[in-house]
């Protein structure tokens, strides 16, 4: 039966003005550690600079760091969204290369820990943004709580930002092996980071398909490898993605093919390629 709270969603949802479609990418990671959202951060800013419009969420509610990867101070965040004290609308920020930046906060409890009317919450923001944009970026926590799995299942595409360390493998798979086998999700985006070489990036991809080849009834593609970087640590302690401080460095170059990449991905054009259709995933998928 129909809640009253998902018939205001609905019509929530029809009242948005975003009629083009939208690719909702939920970038994950088996641990933390491995640069998942460096990677989120520097693949929405490729887009951004391919012309595309571009949403990032940063979905850790309890460890923000969207914001001071980029030397932001938002006034408000999810957790205003969450009390009720704003709407959506009200503490989306600008970014670089013209981000759009849905805040996080820290020290707060993290998603997993939502009761079911702040996970409404969330969603019921989601359906009243009236926002144009091409692209969601969806930095999720790492690991396997509650909030990850959501965000995945409500996803079009599933980026998994694996490193070259037994955990980093180990831990990847298990949230592939979850995902798929708890939640039926079959196709994954395995990306390589901090690689020696393009090669070792392969390398690392093939390990992780070999079991999943064996083991799960899932689809494996490889994004490719962002390269070990030098300027990477620089750029971080610059608070500057990589990809605007130091645009003709090995990792911002292989950003840029990426974004390129995601291009050219199929975009599904029927509920599944709008907004609306991840905010009506969110809403099955929390059960509300």
């Amino acid at each position: 039966m129909t809640s009253y709270l998902q018939q205001d969603q609905a019509d929530g949802l029809r009242r948005m003005n975003n009629s083009q479609p939208i690719r909702v990418i939920a970038v994950s990671s088996g641990k933390g550690g491995v640069g998942k959202t460096n990677v989120s951060v520097n693949l929405a800013i490729s887009l951004s600079r391919q012309g595309k419009k571009v949403m990032i969420m940063d979905a850790d509610l309890g460890l923000a760091n969207i914001d001071i990867m980029l030397g932001l101070h938002p006034k408000y965040n999810l957790s205003h969204v969450l009390s009720g004290e704003r709407e959506l609308a009200d503490i989306i920020v600008d970014g670089p290369a013209g981000l759009r930046i849905i805040p996080a906060s820290s020290g707060i409890s993290s998603m997993s820990g939502l009761s079911p009317a702040e996970n409404a919450g969330i969603i019921h923001a989601f359906s009243d943004l009236k926002e144009q944009i091409d692209v969601l970026i969806i930095d999720t926590a790492a690991g396997l709580d509650h909030s990850v799995i959501n965000f995945c299942k409500a996803a079009q595409e599933v980026v998994v930002v694996v490193c070259d360390e037994p955990a980093s493998i180990t831990d990847a798979y298990a949230l592939i092996k979850v995902l798929n086998k708890e939640h039926k999700i079959n196709k994954f985006r395995i990306l390589a980071n901090m690689a020696a070489n393009a090669q070792e990036g392969r390398m690392l991809f093939n390990k992780i398909m070999m079991v999943t080849d064996k083991f799960l009834d899932a689809s494996l593609g490889f994004m490719g490898t962002i390269p070990y970087d030098q300027n990477l640590k620089k750029a971080v302690q610059k608070q500057m993605p990589i990809t605007l401080s130091f645009p003709n460095s090995p990792a911002s170059k292989s950003f840029a093919q990426m974004g390129q990449l995601i291009n050219k991905w199929p975009v599904a054009r029927s509920a599944g390629g709008q907004l609306e259709f991840f905010v009506e995933r969110l809403i099955a998928y929390n059960n509300l």
